[in-house]
């Protein structure tokens, strides 16, 4: 049981949790997987909602850890279907992407994950609202006289926010995901940050990703890269350069390199695979959103 709200608490599988703001809200941290979590509505509900947020985080780990090697592999695979229902919202949401790039089900892991922690909450009746937010990947649940407001981006590294919006149910957007060679994932393409509002984390994680491998030039000088095995031995990514460093890039270099972006938002728009992207590059930005008019930056519009 959760019990107390003002401390951290190790439980047996090897995750730990910590109320923040006197229970506002709840940290839950297992490895590398890191959530904080908030619900609002009636008040038994909640507290419903916080205990199934964690029986259903306290295993994920070691679920994935079971799945990896499956995980790894590049799609379309043939390996069987995974037992752990995270691997199989990682597997889905990364097929949507897998012919417009070289992916893994990896790519999507971090909104997979919030997905799977926010469902188990919905499961408590009478809430206002809920999300779950795995490091800027964001799964959302809003009611009908509910809101939400997020910072949109333009640097991950230095979390330069271009503008604000606000969700509402209307928008049927419950997944956010930033994604960009400054943040903490490795990346092919250049872009400082590619924000992506979906149906679900899990498809907005792995848009995201794979719209900011596109933003790239390739064979610039400008542009430095390593092996991703070089950075991180165990990398699904393996011998396939990553980005380390973007030199000063010239206005048609930046052109070039956003509508490369821009193509690969658009096909995914077009599967309805998301709602709208945000693309951001050395101050130049484009929005990707004209099926829904729900990003409002001031930025060209595809």
């Amino acid at each position: 049981m959760l019990i107390g709200r003002c401390r951290i608490l190790v439980i047996s599988s090897g995750a730990q949790y910590q109320w923040l703001e006197g229970g506002q809200r709840l940290h839950l941290q297992h490895g590398p997987i890191d959530l904080i979590i908030s619900a609002s509505g009636e008040e038994r509900s909640v507290a419903r909602a916080y205990q199934y947020a964690h029986e259903a985080f306290r295993v994920v780990l070691d679920d994935l850890v079971a799945e990896l090697a499956s995980l790894k592999q590049v799609l379309p695979s043939t390996s069987t279907e995974p037992a752990c229902s995270v691997a199989r919202r990682m597997i889905s949401a990364a097929s949507q992407c897998a012919d417009l790039d070289t992916v893994t089900p990896m790519i999507a892991v971090a909104g997979s994950v919030a997905d799977h922690v926010l469902d188990a909450m919905l499961k408590a009746p009478s809430l206002d609202r809920a999300y779950v937010n795995n490091g800027g990947d964001i799964a959302l649940w809003l009611a009908a006289d509910q809101t939400f407001t997020i910072g949109i981006c333009d640097n991950v590294e230095t979390g330069a926010i271009a503008t604000h919006l606000t969700l509402d149910a209307r928008h049927s957007v419950n997944g956010i995901a930033t994604s960009g060679w400054r943040g903490r994932s490795h990346s092919l393409g250049i872009a400082d940050a590619v924000t992506v509002l979906a149906s679900c984390a899990a498809d907005a994680d792995a848009a995201a990703t794979v719209i900011a491998n596109a933003v790239d030039i390739p064979g610039s000088c400008s542009v430095h890269r390593v092996p991703a095995t070089e950075l991180s031995p165990d990398s699904d990514l393996g011998l396939r350069l990553v980005t380390v460093r973007v030199d000063a890039l010239t206005s048609a270099e930046i052109e070039l390199a956003l509508q490369r972006g821009r193509d690969k938002a658009k096909a995914l728009l077009e599967r309805q695979v998301i709602s709208a992207a945000y693309i951001s590059l050395a101050g130049s930005n484009i929005v990707c959103d004209q099926k829904t008019n729900i990003l409002r930056a001031g930025a060209m519009h595809a």
